[in-house]
């Protein structure tokens, strides 16, 4: 079993939205801050948000602040990505990480655990 499976990726138009989860499984999911991650094609992977253990902090990439909402229910080992007003440019896999500890990074990707396999997000008319 993956300890890390999203979900709700697709096809939408630009300014449409869509709402990722991530489900985690086999470890403390309360102990792990979650971070979420895109890679375009011919690009880097890049941070997008991540959200301490608690819930209680999250950072954004500055080309989705204001758009993007990242949650957790740590009751059902679950974080949401909430992504409104998408653009083209969002078009990418995107990947929900777990990294042990309280805080998280969007920058620092090596530090992360666990990855889950991604979901495909196309903006496009």
């Amino acid at each position: 079993q993956l300890p890390l499976v999203e979900s709700g990726g697709g096809l939408v138009q630009p300014g449409g939205s869509l709402r990722l989860s991530c489900a985690a499984s086999g470890f403390t999911f309360q102990d792990y801050a979650i971070g979420w991650f895109r890679q375009a094609p011919g690009k880097e992977r890049e941070g997008v948000s991540c959200i301490s253990s608690n819930g209680d902090f999250a950072n954004y990439a500055d080309s989705v602040t204001g758009r993007f909402t990242i949650s957790r229910d740590n009751a059902k080992n679950t974080v949401y990505l909430q992504m409104n007003s998408l653009k083209p440019e969002d078009t990418g896999i995107y990947y929900c990480a777990a990294d042990w500890g309280y805080s998280c990074s969007i920058y620092a990707r090596n530090e992360y655990d666990y990855w889950g396999q991604g979901t495909q997000v196309t903006v496009s008319s």
